[in-house]
């Protein structure tokens, strides 16, 4: 008896000590600190909104190949006197059965400037590392920028994998869809702006 009670402890503090080693991670970045990384030399940037249609809608969806939430969408431009470098997305999605944000930013011509994950709230270790995170660097939206294909896969990390390439896709596709120079769009201009 006194064994058996012995071993239940044991594994009650070995779950315990299992239990604090797989940390969950809270806010990596904040919203200001990833725009200051992502438009470094912008004396302003500006916050817009983008409204899909429900055929602008639909055809994001084809393209990323997943649902589309919303047809808001918020991104940020630097406004530099010769016009804008880049577009900057925060997408927020589930990873397992908690969510992670991410930043993406984009070049004018519609590729890939950087991919930043901002929070993460599922464990540590399925966080992908940013050397993954730069495979994206460059690249256009295209049928395989997939996992396996353009990108490697991480062991341990799936499903992570798949929600960033999922949010990356959405992006890319919202870009083409609305915001590429043969697009037409409904935009406003939002009055609140980073300094």
């Amino acid at each position: 008896m006194i064994m058996f009670r012995l071993l239940i402890r044991c594994l009650l503090i070995a779950l315990a000590l299992l239990a604090a080693a797989t940390t969950h991670a809270q806010v990596l970045s904040t919203q200001t600190e990833a725009l200051a990384r992502a438009f470094p030399n912008a004396p302003k940037i500006q916050r817009r909104t983008l409204f899909l249609t429900e055929e602008q809608t639909q055809a994001v969806a084809k393209l990323a190949q997943t649902n589309v939430e919303s047809k808001l969408v918020t991104f940020y431009v630097d406004s530099t006197g010769t016009g804008p470098t880049g577009f900057a997305f925060f997408d927020k999605n589930m990873v397992r059965t908690k969510e992670e944000i991410l930043m993406i930013v984009l070049n004018l011509d519609g590729s890939i400037r950087t991919v930043e994950i901002l929070a993460f709230y599922e464990p540590l270790d399925y966080l992908p590392p940013p050397r993954w995170l730069k495979l994206f660097q460059a690249k256009f939206l295209s049928a395989d920028l997939w996992p396996n294909r353009d990108l490697h896969a991480i062991t341990g990390a799936t499903l992570s994998v798949h929600a960033v390439t999922f949010s990356v896709r959405k992006i890319l596709a919202t870009y083409q869809v609305a915001l590429a120079p043969s697009a037409k769009t409904v935009l406003i201009n939002s009055p609140r702006e980073q300094q």
